[in-house]
């Protein structure tokens, strides 16, 4: 009886371990491979392709000697000719002037003073437009009927503002269209590109300037409260009145035709009652409205215009399981730039010949990256402690079983902005080495709505941040996050955010990273960039008054806080940074390192608001790697 009971005993024991080692082969199938960090940050192979005017060429960013640069490729002969040769800096964008013709724009070292230049697509000719000392440059009409000229804002006269000026692309003369009062915050033009429409701004209300020319002057039709976001889109195409995207008089903001004589929402074009919408699309050939975009969980199109439909409709087919854009048409319609992305996919270029229905493949944006090896980007929803509905994105690694896992949470920027589905670099490096990623849209991101967006006026570290510590122990409660490996990274206001969670959440994280991040409110406030001056009285309302609010301002700036904070530190910082300066980084790393906290510090002394150089983003990257894997190793 022993013996048979002990052979039964064996065999299934044996049983046992066949079916674990055979289930451990199948999760170790479904885990992802290690990938090499430098290959989620490396510069791109090709991106951010154009089509000319004519249809003819196409234009790119590439890399030459590390950096970005822009090429042109003539699409019947296939010979690519570089235009650029940016090798301390790369190029931060470009556009097409004519069909002969680039321009595009470079700042020094992340200072954001950026200069315009030309350049012919033979790499001749090439100009500084704007070649002036510690002067930004913006452009506001490319004119794109108009072959020699474009128009800009330079804030040359006035650091605090930016004029508008009509320069010839050709040999970098300039004109003076209209001089800033001292309260113009943005200019609009017409479709034929007369400067019509201004914004201004005093801090608290907004205007809406108007004029029938540009030899009349401008007037204002319309004044309301800065919460109150009457925006134009562009005229209507007899040029007498505006499309404007509004939230006067409702929640959300929505797309309506505006009338410029009885200055009012007339028409309403398009609504959604989740969202806010302001993306309005239109045909330039066929002067017609195409379409409208918007972000729930996922980017979305409704179309007004079959035709642009059926086209959308056509590529989805040929190219399924990806998000289908189009980045750019020729002036005739009859030829594009498409591209496909996914949450797990940066993306990939088509050149469209829509007559011939011929799809051409021009490059991958990083094409070593195998999308299977991806990790998958879920929508999801949870409720903060006062029951507000907060969205978010979670990623978890592939291969695990979702539970009790080491966490990354990641808070956006802005912190007026909001985080969207898609590809990120970063999130993917992350969920690469085994750490979930957790993002949220706590109160004040924007998209949802006019309420949701002022319910977060003042409330800097207190319910701003209290969503976010509400989504971690939701993760918890869920059995997502092992309680004691998470961790909080964040940018700009994400690293403001970090250093709070850390202050006024102590027992919440085992580490965090703050990147180009606010640490007092105080200081905060005395550096900003001078042409954010207009919106100085804005701030005060939104983040608080130094003086009038001094003890909110107090209460919410980590670098107050430090006695309370005890976990360990990674900061990384640029030294041009014009928005969140050195010191807010160098004030936070001292008071840290009199504490006897670990403090690791970085500081990059060519970059600005976020690393740029791929070198610097490298360095970056595998220290914090490294410093997350000390502290929450997966």
């Amino acid at each position: 009886i022993f013996c048979n009971y002990n052979n039964v005993f064996w065999n299934n024991y044996s049983s046992y371990i066949i079916q674990t080692i055979l289930t451990g082969l199948d999760k170790m199938k479904d885990k992802a491979p290690k990938i090499p960090m430098k290959d989620f940050f490396r510069n791109p192979e090709k991106s951010s392709f154009k089509i000319s005017p004519i249809g003819d060429y196409i234009a790119y960013m590439k890399p030459w000697e590390t950096r970005m640069n822009v090429f042109v490729m003539d699409m019947k002969t296939k010979i690519e000719v570089r235009l650029t040769s940016s090798n301390e800096r790369g190029i931060y964008g470009f556009a097409w002037l004519n069909n002969k013709r680039i321009v595009y724009v470079k700042d020094e070292g992340g200072n954001e003073n950026m200069h315009l230049y030309a350049v012919d697509i033979d790499g001749s000719n090439e100009i500084d437009l704007t070649p002036f000392e510690d002067v930004q440059a913006r452009i506001i009409d490319d004119l794109e009927e108009d072959e020699d000229y474009i128009i800009i804002g330079l804030n040359k006269r006035d650091k605090k503002i930016h004029d508008p000026y009509r320069i010839n692309i050709n040999n970098g003369n300039i004109e003076l269209i209209a001089e800033n009062p001292g309260n113009i915050s943005s200019w609009m033009t017409d479709h034929d590109g007369k400067l019509r429409i201004a914004i201004t701004s005093d801090g608290v209300n907004t205007s809406i300037l108007y004029r029938d020319s540009e030899a009349d002057e401008f007037e204002s039709i319309l004044t309301t409260d800065f919460k109150v976001n009457i925006s134009p889109l562009f005229f209507t195409f007899d040029n007498k009145n505006l499309y404007v995207s509004s939230n006067r008089g409702r929640d959300k903001s929505a797309i309506f035709e505006f009338d410029i004589n009885e200055a009012k929402e007339g028409k309403l074009i398009f609504e959604h009652e989740e969202v806010d919408v302001g993306g309005l699309m239109y045909s330039r050939k066929r002067k017609i409205l195409t379409g409208v975009s918007f972000t729930v969980a996922k980017n979305d199109m409704v179309f007004f215009d079959s035709w642009r439909e059926n086209v959308q409709n056509h590529l989805e087919s040929q190219l399924p399981g990806y998000e289908v854009g189009i980045t750019s048409f020729s002036k005739d319609e009859t030829k594009a730039v498409i591209v496909t992305y996914s949450d797990r996919a940066r993306g990939t270029y088509y050149y469209y010949d829509l007559n011939a229905d011929k799809l051409i493949e021009l490059g991958k944006v990083s094409p070593w990256l195998n999308e299977n090896d991806m990790a998958e980007m879920k929508p999801i929803k949870y409720k903060s402690k006062d029951g507000l509905t907060i969205n978010g994105y979670l990623t978890l690694p592939r291969g695990s079983n979702g539970q009790n896992l080491p966490v990354v949470v990641n808070p956006h920027g802005g912190p007026w902005t909001r985080d969207s589905w898609g590809y990120r670099s970063e999130i993917q490096f992350l969920a690469n080495r085994g750490f979930a990623v957790f993002q949220m849209n706590f109160r004040g991101s924007t998209g949802y709505g006019r309420k949701f967006w002022e319910i977060s006026f003042k409330e800097w570290g207190k319910s701003m941040q209290d969503d976010i510590t509400d989504g971690v122990k939701w993760l918890i409660d869920q059995g997502i996050a092992d309680p004691n490996r998470v961790a909080i990274y964040g940018a700009s206001y994400g690293g403001y955010a970090t250093l709070a969670g850390l202050a006024f959440t102590p027992d919440l994280y085992a580490c965090g990273v703050d990147y180009v991040g606010v640490s007092s409110l105080f200081t905060f406030m005395n550096s900003m960039p001078p042409y954010w001056e207009l919106y100085r009285t804005m701030m005060y309302e939104m983040v608080g008054h130094p003086e009038k609010d001094k003890d909110l301002l107090a209460s919410a700036s980590p670098l107050l806080h430090v006695d309370k904070i005890k976990a360990p530190l990674f900061i990384a910082q640029g030294a041009n940074d014009p928005r969140v300066v050195k010191s807010e980084s160098d004030q936070i790393v001292e008071a840290l390192q009199k504490a006897n906290i670990e403090v690791p510090y970085m500081v990059k002394d060519d970059e600005g608001h976020g690393f740029y150089n791929e070198e610097n983003q490298f360095d970056f990257y595998k220290k914090m790697e490294k410093f997350l894997f000390k502290h929450i190793g997966s």
